[in-house]
């Protein structure tokens, strides 16, 4: 079986306070890319992973990579060969690990059906991979786990392209420099509306952290997007445009200017 571990973006994410648990209170639209990494999977005696592509280099441990912990949780016979193509990079804000879970929880459904807990056990993995299971436009609050699926999306097939400067930014610091502070809540409607009017609470302290995140926001806005934002916890940035002419239009102005930034086009899906 092959499948796509599609990339994922918050559209917006919003942080209204930290929890007494340590985590924080979200409310999040996650939308997806028709790309991401790759996964092939061939049934034989005992689970394996073998991890390739431009950032396999950066799974440390591939055992413990979050492929075998989705595999563990899930019954899917006697065993799975699984190659992953790493094309995503890490700790980007793109949900790649959970992206990579999500593609095999597809995987086995499509293979034996999901045991009807399926949900938790994603959560279990991380707050991402619910969302990154279903892989279309859902709504996140709690820790990102408890979904709403949005029935107006009026973004599907709008143009996308995904930038990150190849730094990458662990999630945890980034939350941990929240200023605590509740700017409200995201607002209602379509994908669009919700996408438009919302943001992003932890672009300042990623920003802080990681300052050439500003520079890849400035690119890209300097491509006339209609949207463009920082996804997650960074440092992945993305914009929407009206036409894939003016998408690719702006994937070849960034390629001249910044060389050396990773970048990913593609469309919502």
């Amino acid at each position: 079986m092959n499948e796509v571990a599609y990339a994922k973006i918050n559209l917006a994410l919003h942080v209204r306070r930290r929890r007494d648990d340590g985590y924080h209170e979200l409310e999040t639209l996650f939308a997806f890319v028709d790309d991401g990494d790759r996964l092939t999977a061939t049934p034989t005696q005992a689970d394996a992973l073998t991890t390739h592509g431009e950032f396999a280099a950066k799974i440390d441990d591939p055992f413990g990579n979050i492929v075998a912990k989705a595999l563990s949780a899930l019954p899917h016979g006697k065993g799975w060969a699984v190659t992953l193509e790493k094309r995503l990079p890490v700790a980007a804000g793109l949900g790649g690990g959970s992206a990579d879970a999500g593609a095999i929880f597809r995987m086995v459904e499509r293979a034996h059906d999901l045991p009807e807990d399926w949900q938790t056990r994603a959560a279990k993995l991380g707050a991402d991979v619910p969302a990154c299971v279903l892989s279309r436009p859902c709504v996140g609050t709690g820790t990102g786990t408890d979904l709403a699926q949005v029935s107006d999306n009026d973004l599907a097939g709008c143009p996308v392209l995904l930038v990150n400067p190849r730094l990458p930014v662990p999630t945890g610091p980034v939350f941990a420099a929240w200023d605590r502070v509740d700017r409200g809540p995201m607002p209602t409607g379509s994908l669009r509306t919700i996408a438009l009017e919302g943001r992003n609470d932890l672009e300042a302290p990623a920003i802080a952290i990681c300052p050439t995140i500003a520079d890849v926001l400035f690119a890209l806005g300097d491509t006339e997007p209609f949207l463009a934002r920082m996804s997650g916890s960074g440092a992945t940035c993305f914009a929407l445009y009206d036409s894939l002419v003016d998408r690719d239009a702006a994937a070849a102005q960034i390629a001249t200017n910044h060389p050396d930034w990773w970048q990913m086009p593609g469309k919502l899906r």
